[in-house]
């Protein structure tokens, strides 16, 4: 069975640093490509960062030069560092992979997407 468990996230002070997990189960990195998506309250769920197969990377204009995605292929596990926070970035944060997660998270074209993990809290407040 596919499965992505997500962790990290919790509280932090505007400037402050997070860094969120995504362990992968049931299937191996370099066989799909991975997004990270949050949803604010009262808001639609974004996509802000993928990494493809290849190692490519895309960022979101609100998190370009804060965040970034990585993967380790022996931990089976994709990262999200998260620097310089605002409150803005206060959201429950999604990892996702699939096929055309690239689609996914540019496109906003969520049948790409195959399987998500549980979303994790990230609260950015002094």
């Amino acid at each position: 069975q596919e499965q992505l468990v997500q962790s990290g996230g919790g509280l932090a002070q505007p400037g402050g640093s997070l860094t969120l997990s995504c362990v992968a189960s049931g299937f191996t990195l370099n066989t799909k490509g991975f997004g990270w998506f949050r949803q604010a309250p009262g808001k639609e769920r974004e996509g802000i960062s993928c990494i493809h197969t290849n190692d490519a990377t895309y960022y979101d204009d609100s998190v370009k030069g804060r965040f970034t995605v990585s993967k380790d292929i022996a931990k089976n596990t994709v990262y999200l560092q998260m620097t310089n926070l605002k409150p803005e970035d206060t959201a429950v944060y999604y990892c996702a992979a699939g096929f055309d997660a690239w689609g996914a998270v540019i496109g906003g074209l969520l049948g790409g997407i195959e399987v998500w993990g549980q979303g994790t809290q990230v609260t950015v407040s002094s």
